[in-house]
């Protein structure tokens, strides 16, 4: 029966690989439908001949690998609970220590060592074709570090949630997924709350924005828009990306404006403008916290229907997967993968959510700097540095983008344009 599902598992991964290096490809068609054709929104207006190959090129491959790695870390788990690894952890923790929290610590650094491993060649391909199209300019060390950080981080946090959930699970085995929603909740704003200051530090150096004169100018728009700012923080990531990115994170006093210094060497001050308006935009509209709302909402029915599943799957195939009952450490694999696939069945919901965010934060910007020429370019810029599909495949669009396409942000500013204009004649 183990060689039955795994098979099948084999299979449906292959098929299903086939089937987006199909779709990406062969099928799907990003030309721009007529009446965008010469528009501002037309790559072939603003990029040249081997910028537009370029970027259909590595959007194609760059997307496959992102259909392509979820499901194979699906793959990962399953094969780790039918080929019994999970036993073999429990083995290696039980022989190390009589403490079950060390136990529990140990079984899970072997689990992440594990799929650290098996995902690491995926990892290094998508850094691979990002440094060969000159968007990543990142040393192999460099990049080496991100991962050794990424994986003690997560480690470290695994610790104290997998600790927790199954001290739940063993405590109630009925409603451990409400009582652990429930603990996650103060967790999460905890985890904001330090990002800006404590994780995000450990990646890259940020700094108060040098260039003091672009500082007031901001400060000025966050004045405008009723936004207690004191500083913009600038961040050096020129060492590892040619892209172009500005957010806002963190919450309360730990809040952020952060600029990427690529976005400082290469828009001008009006695009800068544009882009901190659109930051700002979320801060007016309270998105940080409709966005954490809404993630918490999910994570309730997550983690009910992950319940619901585990009891199912175990009492029906528990002995071929190797797990006795749901309290046991060794049905974590069977947790993650679920939690997994669920994510990414609700992703194209939380990207809908996402795309309408970004759409009210680009009207937001263009209200307030009412600079569309600025807008514009800022988005052409974005494309050209970032090598960005103006037209993605639709799949592509509902699965990966959690902001409006080029196309669409473009056209909306052109739109906003024209109808100034025919106010103006009035």
């Amino acid at each position: 029966m183990a060689r039955k599902i795994g098979f099948y598992g084999v299979l449906a991964y292959v098929l299903y690989g086939l089937f987006f290096y199909w779709y990406l490809f062969h099928f799907a068609d990003t030309s721009l439908q007529f009446e965008y054709e010469g528009s501002k929104a037309d790559p072939a207006t603003f990029l040249n001949g081997r910028e537009l190959m370029l970027s259909e090129e590595y959007s194609k491959i760059r997307n496959l690998l992102f259909f392509l790695s979820t499901p194979f870390e699906w793959l990962f788990y399953l094969f780790i609970l039918l080929l019994g690894f999970g036993n073999a952890f429990k083995k290696w923790a039980g022989q190390s220590t009589k403490f079950k929290l060390v136990q529990t610590a140990i079984y899970l650094f072997w689990l992440s060592l594990f799929a650290f491993l098996a995902t690491t060649p995926i990892s290094y391909i998508s850094y691979a074709l990002s440094k060969s199209y000159n968007i990543s300019t990142q040393s192999f060390s460099s990049w080496m570090k991100d991962e050794l950080i990424d994986f003690w981080v997560n480690f470290g946090m695994m610790i104290i949630i997998v600790g927790v959930l199954y001290w739940l699970i063993n405590k109630s085995s009925k409603r451990w997924w409400l009582y652990a929603w429930l603990l996650s909740i103060p967790f999460t704003l905890f985890l904001m709350f330090l990002q800006p200051v404590i994780i995000d530090p450990l990646y890259n150096d940020f700094y108060p924005l040098k260039d003091k004169e672009l500082e007031a100018k901001i400060l000025a728009l966050a004045d405008k828009a009723d936004i207690p700012a004191e500083h913009v923080f600038e961040v050096n990531m020129a060492e590892k990306t040619n892209a172009l990115n500005a957010y806002v994170n963190g919450i309360g006093s730990n809040s952020r404006i952060v600029l990427w210094d690529t976005t400082l060497n290469r828009l001008n001050d009006e695009q800068i403008l544009f882009i901190m308006a659109h930051e700002m935009a979320h801060y007016v509209e309270k998105h940080i916290y409709f966005g954490i709302a809404g993630y918490l909402l999910l994570s309730l029915v997550g983690l009910y229907l992950t319940a619901r599943i585990m009891e199912y799957v175990i009492g029906r195939w528990g002995n071929v997967l190797k797990i006795p009952q749901v309290n046991d450490i060794r049905s974590l694999p069977l947790f993650l993968m679920i939690l997994s696939m669920l994510l990414f069945i609700s992703s194209p919901l939380s990207n809908f959510v996402s795309r309408y965010q970004e759409l009210r934060a680009d009207q937001f910007a263009i209200e307030m700097t009412r600079d569309t020429q600025a807008g514009i370019e800022t988005f052409q810029e974005l494309t050209r540095a970032g090598l960005s599909q103006v037209n993605p495949p639709l799949l592509v669009k509902i699965f990966r983008y959690g902001h409006p396409t080029m196309l669409e942000r473009i056209s909306m500013i052109e739109e906003f344009e024209i109808n100034n204009k025919v106010k103006e004649t009035k």
